[in-house]
């Protein structure tokens, strides 16, 4: 094996990257350690992830110097900062540069201060937050809001504060870990079924009622899926829910105010605006700022959200800027301009989708802000993730746990403001690196294999 302290070009070099175990392993073999002592037992995790680093293949450590706009500066372990194309941040409308926002923010910090300074329940709300739960619920229809510090506080929140024990749960395998985690946390009776699959829901529900026919149901989705951009059938879903009494839950997190007329997501895509028993979702994503929320119809579970979520109940509510930015992003969504910004959005999530595929790639799902590139084998998620990275190019490999195991991908992140001439330079960069990786080909091989083979000669 080559020896770690000599630095050598993994490009130039690759049979020393593969030789070296680097893209061996992966987050599962170390999941669950064991030894008494709870802070050395970590110690291989720490070296695989040094090895990993000292390689160029540990992407999970960068910092973003300035504004995440479609052009950033990143620097990665200490490096000095690189500026380059960036599809690794979450801003799809492009609002965290929006003069207005920015206006907002400035007003809430001179008029409250930078601190909610308690929980929402313990003086913690403002007016800027009273008023944000008013628009947001005029934009989904339904009028009982709570609002909580993040949009996985949310998701953990709703589903422990509404499901007991003897309640079930049916969630869509790919339904994200803030979900998968609150399902768990609250109940025994978990059953997960197949990705977009109705039918298997059907079944689902068929063969619970058939044992229960007293206790709740909650069946657990997502507007948009964050690593495979797709989205289910929410008036079927919804349909089942009622024939067979049960509840449904839609996360909207990547897919309110990005997509959808008005700005209403994939719920007013289906038109389903006002028809869906409880969404709840994350400001993360397209409002500017951190933040999340759970919105219904029922007076009643909004009693039980503000009593019983632990994450609403026992953390600090959104600040005045917070609360104040999501309000002017989500006036923006609402607007002409928002129709405008979605535009460009989908415009260009259209035509790297295009780009990417006259080069042979395969993009999952379909045209969203999302768009994740499949590569399969983990080892070349991690070498395309760094060729790109060294081309200034800055994606997000994603491997185990965000993927399943073997269904390693890049994800791209776009917003409203990447350049024509962006998108071409790097779908270019993107091909040429997954195509240097050996992205989706080798299946059944080592990622050691796969890698030398590739180089082969």
């Amino acid at each position: 094996m080559q020896n770690e302290s000599i630095p050598f070009d993994p490009v130039r070099d690759p049979a020393a990257l593969g030789a070296s175990g680097a893209l061996d392993g992966n987050v599962a073999q170390y999941a669950q350690p064991r030894g008494r002592d709870l802070l050395r037992r970590g110690g291989a995790l720490d070296a695989w992830v040094q090895l990993r680093a000292r390689h160029g293949v540990w992407p999970y450590g960068r910092v973003l110097i300035g504004a995440p706009g479609p052009l950033a500066s990143v620097a990665d372990d200490g490096a000095s900062p690189a500026r380059g194309i960036n599809f690794a941040s979450q801003d799809y409308l492009s609002l965290a540069a929006h003069p207005a926002v920015h206006e907002a923010a400035r007003r809430a910090l001179h008029d409250a201060g930078p601190h909610s300074a308690g929980s929402a329940v313990l003086l913690g709300n403002t007016r800027h937050s009273q008023a944000l739960e008013s628009a947001l619920g005029e934009l989904l229809g339904l009028d009982q809001l709570v609002l909580f510090p993040t949009g996985w506080a949310a998701a953990f929140g709703v589903i422990t504060a509404l499901v007991h024990s003897f309640d079930h749960v049916v969630i869509d395998a790919l339904a994200h870990a803030s979900l998968r985690q609150g399902a768990a946390c609250a109940t025994r009776n978990v059953l997960v079924h197949r990705h977009l699959d109705c039918d298997h829901v059907r079944e689902l529900l068929a063969r619970i009622r058939a044992l229960d026919a007293v206790n709740g149901i909650l069946v657990v989705t997502e507007g948009l899926f964050s690593m495979d951009a797709d989205s289910p059938d929410l008036p079927l879903l919804q349909h089942l829910c009622r024939e067979y009494g049960a509840t449904l839950l839609v996360d909207v997190a990547h897919d309110l105010g990005a997509l959808g007329p008005g700005g209403g997501g994939v719920v007013a895509s289906q038109r389903m605006q006002g028809r869906i028993d409880i969404v709840m979702g994350s400001f993360s994503k397209t409002f500017a700022t951190n933040g999340g929320f759970v919105a219904c119809a029922s007076q009643g579970a909004r009693r039980q959200l503000q009593l019983y979520a632990g994450p609403h109940m026992f953390s600090n509510a959104l600040s005045p800027m917070q609360a104040a930015v999501a309000l002017e992003s989500l006036r923006i969504v609402a607007s002409s301009e928002g129709d405008g910004l979605r535009a460009d959005l989908l415009r260009n999530a259209v035509e790297l989708r295009a780009l990417l595929a006259c080069s042979g790639l395969h993009c999952l799902g379909e045209p969203s802000p999302i768009v994740p590139v499949w590569t399969g084998l983990e080892s070349a998620a991690r070498v395309a993730g760094m060729l790109l990275a060294r081309d200034s190019v800055f994606v997000n490999p994603v491997e185990f746990p965000g993927v399943p195991l073997g269904a390693a991908r890049l994800r791209l992140q776009l917003m409203a403001q990447h350049t024509p001439a962006q998108l071409r330079r790097g779908a270019s960069l993107v091909a040429n690196a997954c195509g240097r990786a050996g992205a989706g080909a080798f299946v059944g091989k080592s990622p050691r294999e796969a890698y030398q083979e590739r180089y082969r000669g």
